[in-house]
């Protein structure tokens, strides 16, 4: 019996064509292995969790973005902790409750704590938050904004985090915010058991 995921049919791997089999084992064996107890990638019949089980009707895309997301997970120069609050920041703009539901889970792991949560989700600064935590909040919710930074918090931002930083945080929101529109537009669901934080997404 074919299962649904949102607005697509949802695919085990034995489902799966040559090519999507080949972007899934690479979904399922890279990186994101490390992190699967945190956070899971598949259902307990091996479909993909999450944005990259729609992306896998065209697998070259998802092949791309797995390799970019991966790169903002596990090789830009922020703490995990800062590079949390920056995605956290964006599915709170975004209103997306796939895309709070997995990164909440990795925040947690990284020491991000209930009030902090609780301030991201209504979109506000933490008191607790260090003062490049705090900067790097107010620049993501400028991207997020009119997707521009004003000359004083850019000229701050390259004082204080230097340009690569900079670099790092616009393609951290440019990445979630095409996931937030991807989960949105297919109606990912959160896994059974748990609540979406923006009901009416």
């Amino acid at each position: 019996m074919t299962v649904r995921y949102g607005r697509l049919d949802w695919l085990t791997p034995d489902e799966l064509d040559p090519e999507q089999r080949r972007v899934y084992d690479i979904i399922t064996g890279g990186p994101r292995a490390r992190d699967a107890r945190t956070l899971p990638v598949t259902d307990g019949e091996g479909r993909l969790i999450g944005p990259f089980a729609p992306m896998l009707a065209h697998p070259r895309i998802a092949e791309i973005m797995q390799t970019l997301g991966a790169a903002m997970r596990y090789e830009i120069d922020l703490s995990p902790r800062a590079r949390e609050i920056a995605t956290l920041a964006v599915a709170a703009a975004r209103r997306s409750s796939f895309e709070w539901y997995a990164h909440s889970l990795l925040g947690r792991a990284a020491g991000l704590t209930e009030d902090e949560l609780a301030a991201l989700a209504d979109r506000c600064m933490a008191p607790s938050f260090s003062a490049e935590e705090a900067l790097i909040w107010r620049i993501v919710t400028a991207l997020g904004g009119d997707g521009d930074l004003d000359d004083k918090l850019f000229d701050e931002s390259r004082e204080k985090l230097g340009d690569a930083c900079l670099v790092d945080l616009i393609a951290l929101v440019g990445h979630y915010e095409f996931l937030s529109r991807s989960l949105r537009v297919w109606r990912t669901p959160v896994p059974e058991g748990h609540q979406p934080k923006f009901p009416g997404e």
